[in-house]
């Protein structure tokens, strides 16, 4: 194999040598005196001068400029000795034959962009959404259908005549319950680029704020400008129950439906001409065009009141007699959202044409204190193990008993921020302990309590060869 290779490079060389003695001694420009490797090919004039085509367009340029203010005189150039006549529209014609030649670039083979052996069956994407999310089953199932389904349309493309349509979604759930959480992790499994945008800031085109084709930008941003890779990829927009129609209101909607109507296209596929670098198009961005007939759309929102128009919709259908329905039955039912139907966003405020740009709804649990609990510990990128490797830099161990964990839930239920409130719990509780730590280096083991949580005591702090097991100090 060796000898093989060894006899190519040989060839290869040979072949070079013999251009280089056809092509001869390498030509120099007589005024900028660049070589020809540097200026590319030379135009050659009497009296072996040669001349590169930058050169001889800025010789031109200097002529005409003389000849329009009349300081030029073509006899000048007869009396010049060692030159002779010239035609210099020949090298006009050289010249634009060199710039007009476009070279031959090898044909590149088309390759597939996603290969539909390596798509993660969908139980393989919940069981990695699992690691990551704690609960939401349902909406985990239907994400994972959803997605592997898209993927297959888009590795599959045009097979034969049967035309699969986009999987577009639309995920409702209350604040901190893991709409974006459950996004990006997807994003992160399927190696696909993300574009995470906000609906608040997004306008009828002409007017202050951000077009709707600007979505479209921050996916080709996130797939480093690259065209094919971002028409592949995810674009999830928050908050989109920000854009519903406003209702009562006099003045034009250049937020709510007006946005609607403009995403339309959008949504469904269309060729949208995005700048490159920038999200606001202007003179000095170039432009480029990008398809985005498979790019997955996944539209989350909070949909605040949306449970009252439910709860409406419920009690009108609730008869009349004995066994009539209690007009408060649904006032304290937990899982109120998962009746939602398309007639009750309507009424939310969106619009029927782009309700059905997303054919999949669902739905996302509000967050029980079990589930909080479950969250702080379970995951792998869980908050309580981010705080113990912190505290295990410094050598020293971390743990929660259960009723800290507990605590620690039922304080995040009161601030009704989801999730969400457990980062700032832990922040308060644990700022004391950040700071103290690292001054006395025979602390071995913290132990946070109930009643440190709770405000009656505080953590134990044991010294270092005093470390207990977490299941101990449970008891």
């Amino acid at each position: 194999m060796t000898d093989k290779y060894e006899d190519e490079v040989i060839q290869e060389e040979d072949h070079e040598n013999k251009d280089e003695n056809r092509r001869g001694p390498e030509k120099f420009c007589s005024l900028c005196r660049r070589s020809e490797r540097q200026a590319g090919r030379m135009i050659d004039l009497p009296n072996n001068i040669h001349i590169c085509s930058d050169c001889m367009q800025r010789s031109f340029d200097t002529m005409n400029q003389q000849m329009s203010s009349g300081k030029f005189n073509y006899n000048d150039i007869f009396n010049m000795p060692g030159v002779s006549m010239v035609d210099l529209g020949s090298f006009q014609n050289q010249m634009s034959q060199q710039q007009s030649a476009p070279k031959k670039k090898k044909e590149e083979k088309h390759k597939p962009v996603l290969d539909l052996k390596k798509i993660p069956a969908p139980h393989k994407i919940k069981a990695a959404l699992d690691e990551y999310v704690i609960g939401q089953d349902y909406a985990k199932k239907v994400m994972s259908v959803a997605v592997y389904n898209h993927y297959k349309r888009v590795a599959t493309d045009t097979m034969d005549e049967i035309e699969i349509e986009k999987s577009n979604m639309l995920m409702i759930g209350p604040t901190g319950s893991g709409k974006t959480y459950l996004v990006k992790t997807l994003a992160r499994l399927l190696d696909v680029p993300l574009a995470i945008a906000d609906a608040t800031s997004l306008t009828e085109a002409g007017y202050i704020g951000d077009d709707i084709e600007s979505v479209v930008s921050k996916l080709l941003a996130a797939a480093d400008n690259d065209v094919e890779k971002a028409e592949h990829g995810i674009i999830f927009i928050d908050e989109i129950d920000k854009i519903a129609k406003k209702k009562n209101t006099n003045q034009r909607d250049v937020s709510g439906e007006a946005v609607q109507q403009g995403m339309l296209k959008l949504l469904e596929g269309s060729e949208v001409e995005v700048p490159v670098g920038a999200n606001s198009k202007n003179a000095m961005v170039p432009l480029t065009t990008v398809n985005t007939r498979n790019i997955l759309f996944i539209c989350g929102g909070a949909f605040p009141d949306l449970e009252n128009i439910i709860k409406e919709r419920l009690n009108k259908q609730a008869s009349i007699g004995f066994y009539a329905d209690l007009k408060d039955k649904y006032d304290n039912d937990p899982h109120i959202l998962e009746k939602v139907t398309v007639d009750d966003i309507k009424s939310f405020g969106m619009i029927p044409e782009f309700i059905g740009r997303l054919p999949i709804i669902f739905t996302l649990d509000g967050l029980s204190e079990d589930m909080l609990v479950k969250i702080l510990m379970e995951p792998k990128n869980a908050i309580l193990k981010q705080y113990q490797k912190l505290l295990a830099l410094d050598e020293v161990k971390l743990e929660f008993d259960e009723g800290a964990l507990h605590a620690i839930a039922a304080k995040a239920m009161e601030k009704k921020t989801g999730a969400r409130a457990l980062r700032a719990i832990l922040e308060e509780y644990m700022l004391d302990i950040m700071y103290e730590i690292p001054k006395d280096d025979n602390i071995g083991q913290v132990v946070i309590t109930r009643e440190y949580i709770e405000g009656n005591g505080g953590p134990k702090i044991l010294l270092r060869g005093q470390e207990i097991p977490l299941l101990e100090t449970a008891q």
